[in-house]
């Protein structure tokens, strides 16, 4: 495979974006990954080179750039990422901060420049765009998924944060515009998707618009499909790996 960290030029600066793709002059379909609220970090670049050794160009941006190169990793004496949920407030409200100087018009604004760069890579076959995300990624797959609904084609989301909530923006109001495939993996011990608002968000699928493919993994708490998490469940992310393939292999 062939590695490369690029910048993508955006209305506020410089978006660093890791980038693996197959060896070789074909053009591959492309997959961008969006992150969770911790930013982007080895653990990601390995599930890149993961969907890279699957025939896909792999790509991944670092949405704090605004802010530099800011991830975010804490570990338990297991050498185990600490879960959100479970993090001393301090270090959880740092966390969360960043997450909040991120709004959802700058999300919008840098997926529009990650489809720029896509459409002028000519290692980069454009007419279809998969993705992939966690948490706060899952959230962001869906806006990609309303917002450019002719480009993500074959959406997969894991433990996506409330995509059912008050604000203006909301995922679920425009659900209508999804096409092509999704695939959600949901936890059903998410204290920020439960299983209720899960149920309430696949009622609003028009299923005749895009192809639903969900299940809510028993016994499992957000976080759960992340391999370096202190709750990473092998069992239920290998059934989404095995969806999530599937779903790229069919719309891709």
């Amino acid at each position: 495979m062939i590695e490369d960290t690029i910048d993508i030029k955006t209305r506020s600066g410089v978006m660093q974006t890791f980038v693996v793709r197959p060896h070789g002059n074909k053009a591959s379909p492309p997959v961008v990954l969006f992150m969770d609220i911790w930013g982007v970090r080895e653990e990601l670049r390995q599930i890149a080179r993961r969907i890279a050794n699957q025939g896909y160009v792999a790509i991944l941006p670092n949405f704090y750039y605004r802010q530099g190169e800011i991830s975010f990793e804490f570990y338990d004496e297991k050498s185990r990422m600490i879960s959100l949920h479970h993090l001393e407030k301090t270090k959880a409200d740092l966390v969360n901060e960043q997450r909040r100087r991120l709004s959802n018009e700058m999300i919008v604004a840098d997926i529009a420049a990650i489809l720029g760069f896509i459409e002028a890579d000519k290692y980069i076959l454009s007419e279809k765009v998969g993705s992939i995300g966690w948490c706060m990624g899952g959230w962001i797959c869906l806006k990609a998924g309303i917002t450019f609904p002719q480009k993500f084609q074959a959406i997969a989301t894991l433990h996506a944060t409330r995509p059912i909530s008050e604000t203006e923006d909301s995922p679920h109001r425009e659900l209508n515009r999804l096409r092509g495939g999704l695939y959600s993996g949901w936890a059903e011990l998410d204290q920020l998707s439960p299983p209720d608002m899960v149920r309430e968000f696949e009622n609003l699928i028009e299923l005749e618009k895009v192809d639903y493919r969900g299940v809510i993994h028993v016994g499992v708490e957000h976080g759960y499909a992340l391999p370096d998490r202190d709750i990473y469940s092998p069992e239920a992310a290998a059934k989404d790996w095995e969806q999530i393939l599937k779903l790229y292999k069919d719309y891709l």
